[in-house]
């Protein structure tokens, strides 16, 4: 299911000493610092309006101290966005091989609902983070925000997997997963984006029980 993305980040051009020891732990402050400021710049003016002088200098440090951590601004969206990449990319999948394996209409409400509930996790975790891949998704793909492109089209892509294999074990009714599977992908987005931004009050078990019911409406009885 993975489909092909871009190299991974290459890390910091500093060494970065022993695990847990002070320049350890001093580098780990700066990326963290970094990810943090670009993170605020990029939800308040957008990725491509934000400059790399501009980061570092939200984050206290000069610019040429910026590429002792990253190679470009790139490479920042991408630290940006990995915890959510790496929660929605895990619980895609985990959902994926139960579907495979489960037996009738409760296993399978059961599979969406543990997917349910780790995507409402990760909103709740992750707010910011999830905002801005929300709000930059569907923006012309760029350089900058070439990790954003990236996973959203491997989102589309094992949401429509996961809609294929629940057609497949005639779990659901529809005349094309794949349309099925990006029609509940953009609901999901819709909803998740007025909650980040707090337009909109929904209570997480709630939340879940109306997406989880989007998906299942189709489910044989």
């Amino acid at each position: 299911m993975d489909q092909e993305r871009r190299p991974r980040r290459a890390g910091p051009m500093e060494r970065p000493g022993a695990v847990g020891g002070k320049r350890d732990l001093n580098r780990r402050k700066r990326v963290q610092d970094l990810v943090d400021a670009g993170l605020n710049l990029f939800l308040e003016r957008g990725i491509e309006a934000v400059t790399i002088d501009e980061v570092a200098r939200e984050a206290g440090m000069a610019k040429g101290n910026f590429y002792r951590y990253f190679r470009d601004k790139a490479d920042l969206v991408e630290a940006v966005i990995e915890p959510v990449a790496q929660t929605t990319r895990a619980a895609l999948d985990e959902c994926h091989q139960k579907l495979r394996q489960v037996n009738g209409h409760k296993e399978a409400a059961t599979a969406y609902a543990e997917l349910g509930n780790r995507l409402v996790g990760a909103m709740a975790m992750y707010p910011d983070s999830m905002c801005l891949y929300l709000q930059e998704r569907r923006a012309p793909a760029t350089t900058a925000r070439q990790a954003i492109s990236d996973l959203a089209s491997d989102l589309d892509g094992r949401a429509m997997a996961l809609s294929q294999v629940a057609a497949d074990q005639k779990l659901v009714v529809v005349s094309d997963p794949r349309v099925s599977a990006l029609a509940v992908l953009g609901a999901v987005e819709a909803l998740a984006l007025a909650s980040v931004r707090n337009q909109v009050q929904m209570d997480p078990v709630e939340t879940t029980k109306g997406l989880i019911s989007l998906v299942l409406e189709g489910l044989r009885k």
